[in-house]
């Protein structure tokens, strides 16, 4: 991909970001007026002062010019230095302050852009992305966007301000100095700045890209670390991930190392060009004979005009890595939502009949090789318990995720009560269904807060009730701040069975006419094992459920089975039926007995 960058990353494609900048215009146009201010006052202001003001304080032969000032006037004339010296710091506080309050401001909204565009992706996105790499854009990535973006706005508009400051202080002087047009010949090494400038760019650019993604490889092993802790632990992998860690680490240092390199590279061929031009000024005065006095203002606007081109060569620098950090953040804005609302979204109240009409699904892109799903039919009435078993692999939980829509078929359409899902608003539909998954999450909130997370129109229920028909009244009731007590990440401060017991809670509390339960047992001891299936036999009444069996203990509470092999529907019916009929279903139930 490299090799394509400059086809593929314009610089274009930061423009829009600029556009962030629009809400804030009074707080960005003061930093730029400020910006303005501060150019004056450094390329026009200082060599001027020098060339103007100082002869009058410190006379050159002339001695009775020198004892013809007042102790006013000369209080007046060296009060012009720490003025404009006010006026600089002053304007350049307030420049810095305004910029980086708008570049707070800027980072929020990216950051903010990013995550929402996160929420509406398929989970096919994230299947096919590390968490950790993820995590990187959103924060790292844009992080280096927003520098850049706040950089580039100001730095446009203060630096030109003061080279063409400078500029006219250097005019000006030439014009009342006799033999001093020459100075204005060294600014001819400005257009040879361009050259390096270029040339660095397109490298850093490259190396900025590939930094980038080290830092995003780095944060995800430290991603899956945090999350495995307990796997580490067990099977002793600590040296393992330290050393996965440490490599990672040093591939992030020296990319890192050869974007500061090429960043800073440019500055010192910008000064040992700059100098020339200024050695060349230096000789041309010395072989005119022209004053020491009368050339310092030269030497120093010919130094004001030459700093902005350093400072617009590091511009150029913070673009190119910009952009390699816009490439990384538009592979998230651009990525294709292909689950979304309707145009005209059907919002009303389900009653729960499901029916499959030829639904085929594959997670290929293409959506034609090696079909996860192929041509699927199946009806599932009000009220009834359908019990999905098969081998793995055999497309279950696939079949299951196409009804919340985590993903949407590649051929065929899946209605409920009569309506096409894909003509349901997502959140009406997601409302209309309870999933209690095999490894269900919890946030870090309170018991309460964490099963007030499935509230629906259908909810009924008190928070109270739903503990304790998912029989957690018990553990609930002894922990230290019962139903206000906080769970931890993810829940570490329960058991498995608590877990699951409290993702229960949270289904009966939403109510759902539609229920999806992916084996919510086959973690679990016998014991809890029991308790959860005691839970599972009321939540499942008068509802629609799909029931993902991997233990067949829990076939029991269904009331029709339906068998899957190879994304294919091979059985369906009851127990007894399909038991003396199909020989897939026959040897997985008697492995398990």
């Amino acid at each position: 991909m490299n090799g394509d960058l400059k086809k593929e990353i314009k610089i274009s494609r930061i423009f829009p970001y600029f556009l962030l900048l629009k809400p804030l215009w009074l707080p960005f146009g003061g930093a730029l007026i400020c910006g303005i201010i501060y150019g004056i006052s450094s390329g026009f202001g200082l060599p001027f002062m020098i060339d103007q003001i100082f002869p009058k304080i410190f006379p050159g032969d002339n001695l009775d010019d020198g004892l013809k000032l007042g102790t006013l006037e000369l209080v007046l004339y060296i009060g012009w230095f720490p003025l404009v010296f006010l006026i600089r710091g002053v304007s350049g506080y307030f420049n810095t302050y305004l910029i980086n309050f708008c570049g707070v401001k800027i980072l929020e909204k990216i950051r903010v852009q990013v995550f929402t565009k996160l929420q509406k992706l398929p989970l096919s996105f994230h299947h096919k992305n590390q968490e950790g790499d993820l995590l990187s854009r959103v924060s790292n990535d844009t992080g280096q966007l927003q520098n850049a973006v706040l950089s580039i706005s100001n730095d446009l508009v203060r630096q030109p301000i003061t080279f063409i400051g400078a500029v006219a202080a250097l005019a000006l002087i030439a014009l009342q100095n006799e033999g001093m047009s020459f100075v204005l010949l060294c600014l001819l090494v400005v257009p040879i700045c361009i050259f390096p400038i270029r040339k660095i760019g397109q490298v850093l650019l490259v190396k900025a890209l590939g930094m980038q993604e080290t830092a995003g490889d780095m944060t995800a092993i430290l991603s899956e670390n945090l999350s495995a802790s307990r796997e580490i632990r067990a099977f002793n992998l600590e040296d393992r991930e330290i050393l996965r860690f440490r490599d990672a680490s040093r591939e992030y240092l020296w990319a890192r190392m050869k974007v500061i390199k090429y960043s800073h590279l440019l500055t010192p061929i910008i000064e040992i060009i700059t100098a020339i031009g200024i050695s060349v000024a230096i000789f041309q005065a010395s072989s005119t004979g022209i004053k020491l006095e009368a050339f310092i203002p030269v030497i120093m606007a010919l130094y004001m005009s030459y700093e902005p081109i350093k400072k617009l060569g590091s511009i150029q620098n913070q673009l190119k890595q910009a952009l390699a950090s816009i490439q990384r953040i538009d592979d998230i804005l651009d990525a294709d939502e292909s689950v979304v609302d309707p145009l005209n979204p059907i919002s009303k109240k389900l009653d729960g009949k499901i029916q499959f009409q030829n639904v085929s699904f594959s997670y290929d892109e293409i959506g034609k090789a090696s079909p996860t799903l192929h041509r699927v039919n199946l009806v599932i009435e009000p009220g009834e318990v359908v019990a999905l078993v098969g081998p793995s692999g055999a497309g279950k939980t696939t079949l299951a995720g196409l009804l919340p829509r985590f993903f949407d078929p590649t051929a065929g359409n899946i209605l409920i009560d009569g309506v096409d899902i894909a003509h349901l608003s997502l959140h009406n539909l997601r409302e209309s269904i309870a999933l209690v998954p095999q490894k269900p999450f919890l946030f870090d909130l309170s018991v309460e807060k964490n099963i007030k997370l499935g509230k629906s129109q259908y909810t009924g229920e008190s928070i109270l009730d739903s503990v304790k028909n998912a029989n957690a009244a018990d553990f609930v009731e002894q922990l230290p701040g019962k139903l206000e007590e906080r769970l931890g990440e993810n829940g570490n401060r329960l058991s498995g069975g608590q877990i699951q017991r409290l993702a229960m809670a949270r289904a009966f509390y939403k109510n759902s006419p539609i229920l999806i339960l992916d084996e919510a047992t086959s973690a679990l001891d016998s014991e809890n094992e029991n308790i959860i299936h005691e839970s599972m036999a009321k939540l499942i009444k008068g509802k629609t459920t799909i029931l993902i069996a991997h233990r067949f203990s829990s076939i029991r509470l269904a009331t029709r089975i339906i068998v899957m092999d190879g994304g294919k529907i091979v059985a369906d019916g009851k127990h007894e039926e399909i038991y003396q009929n199909c020989e897939l279903y026959k040897t997985l139930y008697d492995r398990q007995g």
